[in-house]
């Protein structure tokens, strides 16, 4: 957690040249302006504009000049850059003119929703697991459909040829304090896993928005391309974000997980936010039912076998093109009203819903089918109106209007 001062003393001792800038759109699509070393006292002390209006969701160009203000705390050297005249990356907070926060500011709303369960007693913490695929790149380095193999769920060398490239991906994390539990091949031909260990839920979305763009990076170094589409390959496994989530005070997760369970069709939108993310759900291992169980990989929220600080629960719909600081905040205000109410949670399902009769499933809750059904969900869903601006859901459903 370095400061301001410290930040500053560190650029000039340790020959930095460039800094980078870094948010995200409200989709979760990483942006960054690179400036000059000499500049950074004048980013922290004053912001650096730029155009909102060229930012999807950000605005129009009547309301266009927002200012990015560097967050110390984040500070990374990127590994990939030269040693010497480093490059470093700081993530932004942003701002209005006017030094108040800019309202579709994910981080932002994350930071709020934190706060929120903090001020009802809800300390927690969450982590992802990240599934994608490698896809093999032409002569001129585009992307094919091709995966850059066909092996299967925990291979090993030489049928799983994206061992190396896992590893080169989590030594580079390491490198820049982030730190992968584990990694595997994954079940889809050319798919691979890397999780997490659950953190702080502000530091987990750094970490999250990070670890894309670093994958995205040692792919295309190895003349690769990384796909986190949720379902690249038709009729193989979809890419799924699964989400953890630990509260410290055990005797809240009931209520907590009921929340989640009775607010997620209006919150699905933004854990599943591409059309194709449907085409995932309910097949290969992705759920569709809105159920739990222990240890039952077939429901929407897993309770795996752990003890001790690895106790946790997991929700399996999320796809990795969520916005990790928007599903993350939803969350966590789903989860927090409720405790506040007092949820109860439903009995568990124990049974696997992937072979069920359709007897038992015609009585079951489901997730939406489609991106237009969960975009209607969100308009009524008393969770997003009353905590997301109203500009935000706009913005996902101008860009799901676009792609038809």
């Amino acid at each position: 957690m370095y400061s301001k001062e410290e930040v500053l003393d560190y650029v000039t001792s340790e020959d930095v040249k460039f800094i980078k800038l870094a948010f995200c759109d409200v989709f979760g699509v990483q942006k960054n302006i690179s400036i000059l070393s000499s500049e950074l006292e004048r980013a922290f002390e004053c912001g650096i504009s730029f155009d909102a209006s060229a930012i999807c969701g950000f605005g129009d160009e009547a309301n266009s000049d927002l200012f990015l203000f560097p967050d110390p705390s984040t500070i990374e050297v990127l590994p990939w850059r030269p040693t010497q005249g480093k490059v470093v990356r700081m993530i932004c907070d942003i701002k209005k003119s006017d030094g108040t926060p800019f309202d579709a500011d994910t981080r932002h709303i994350l930071k709020n929703a934190v706060s929120f369960a903090k001020e009802n007693g809800i300390k927690l913490k969450m982590g992802s697991e990240f599934e994608f695929y490698l896809f093999k790149t032409d002569d001129e380095g585009n992307p094919t459909s091709e995966p850059f193999d066909n092996a299967g769920y925990f291979d090993i060398a030489p049928f799983d040829r994206g061992e190396n490239v896992r590893r080169e991906i989590c030594l580079t994390l390491e490198n820049m304090d982030i730190y992968p539990e584990s990694s595997h091949h994954e079940e889809g031909p050319g798919q691979n896993e890397i999780d997490f260990k659950h953190s702080d839920p502000l530091s987990s979305a750094d970490n999250a928005v990070t670890f894309k763009s670093v994958t995205q990076t040692i792919a295309a170094q190895n003349g690769l391309h990384a796909s986190f589409m949720p379902k690249p390959v038709k009729n193989a496994s979809g890419n799924g974000m699964h989400i953890n989530i630990s509260l410290a005070d055990k005797s809240k997760t009931d209520s907590f997980m009921a929340g989640i369970l009775e607010n997620i069709c209006g919150i699905t939108a933004f854990l599943n936010p591409t059309k194709e993310s449907y085409e995932r759900l309910g097949s290969k291992k992705a759920p569709f039912y809105i159920t739990w169980a222990e240890g039952n990989r077939s429901q929407l929220i897993r309770i795996p076998v752990e003890n001790g600080e690895r106790s946790r629960f997991e929700l399996r719909s999320p796809d990795p093109m969520a916005n990790p600081y928007l599903a993350y905040a939803l969350l966590i205000y789903a989860g927090t009203e409720g405790v506040i109410s007092g949820k109860a949670l439903d009995v568990p399902c124990n049974i696997n819903l992937y072979n069920a009769k359709k007897e038992i499933t015609d009585n079951l809750h489901s997730l939406p089918k489609t991106l237009d059904e969960a975009i209607l969900f969100a308009k009524d869903s008393v969770i997003v109106k009353k905590y997301i601006p109203s500009g935000i859901l706009e913005a996902f459903e101008k860009l799901n209007n676009k792609s038809e």
